[in-house]
């Protein structure tokens, strides 16, 4: 992809992405995620209404008249972005492919927590971390996350989502908001990610395309894998076939709802042919 190209695709994706955290999400963001705690911002006079616990008596007394203290939120957060970006991502019968949603609900995050002058950092995995960008606050910030999530080449194809959280553990030591973008067609993350949701507030987002959860009956059919380059010849006739298929893929589904559940962390399904506006104002009205 070309400079002009790739300039052109970062500004289409910032345009609809930011007009979803300006005006949808960045409420939605602020009042779902809090900060650290509360921080002394000033002292002013009382007025009617205000709490007379936070009276401040040494100046009340020393001016006669009644003051408060008052408090504002300690907002600064950081979002952790982890997005998957093995074989499996380039996959799509709809009018986009599941990278291409992934890209787009991150930069909709990551506008949102602009908005809140939170930092965002990024994690690009597939059996291995591909790429790390540490948290930083800024518009210029974004759009190279933005970029990276467009045009980002891994070297491997293959999955390890438990890599990907024990990389988190290990370069977030504080707390952090963290959003997991991915088919989630791993197993073996359920250790790594009870550790990680221990720490940060995780949340996973299983996006998938419809067509996925079944093989259609279409004959001997040659099929690829996009995680390992294999070819194999189907015969997707086979009743057998399509339903060991369909029982493969279901337990990677209930294996990340389970796992997710069960170690505190919030969940997303989120199907390509499907508005992630809904599914993510939905999971933030819930929390």
């Amino acid at each position: 992809m070309d400079t002009k190209e790739l300039l052109k695709k970062v500004r289409k994706i910032e345009i609809k992405t930011r007009r979803l955290s300006d005006h949808i999400f960045g409420g939605e963001y602020h009042s779902t995620f809090k900060g650290r705690g509360m921080t002394f911002s000033e002292v002013r006079q009382y007025q009617y209404g205000d709490d007379v616990r936070n009276i401040d008596w040494n100046v009340t007394a020393r001016t006669n008249e009644p003051h408060i203290k008052v408090f504002e939120e300690e907002r600064e957060l950081t979002m952790m972005l982890m997005a998957d970006v093995s074989g499996s991502e380039f996959f799509g019968t709809e009018t986009q492919f599941k990278n291409e949603i992934v890209t787009e609900i991150a930069a909709t995050l990551a506008f949102s927590a602009t908005q809140n002058n939170d930092k965002i950092g990024l994690i690009l995995f597939s059996d291995d971390i591909e790429l790390y960008i540490p948290p930083k606050k800024g518009r210029s910030h974004v759009l190279r996350i933005i970029r990276e999530l467009i045009e980002f080449q891994p070297k491997s194809k293959q999955t390890n989502v438990a890599e990907a959280l024990k990389f988190l553990s290990n370069v977030m030591k504080k707390k952090a908001i963290v959003f997991v973008l991915s088919d989630f067609m791993s197993q073996e993350y359920k250790h790594t990610l009870k550790i990680a949701s221990g720490r940060h507030d995780v949340t996973g987002i299983r996006v998938y395309d419809k067509r996925e959860e079944e093989i259609p009956n279409l004959g001997m059919v040659q099929m690829q894998d996009e995680e390992t380059g294999e070819y194999m010849l189907v015969n997707t006739a086979s009743k057998k076939v399509r339903a060991n298929y369909a029982k493969y893929y279901q337990e990677r589904v209930d294996y990340f709802k389970d796992s997710f559940t069960k170690s505190g962390a919030g969940s997303i399904d989120c199907r390509v042919d499907e508005s992630y506006v809904k599914k993510l104002l939905g999971y933030f009205k819930r929390r």
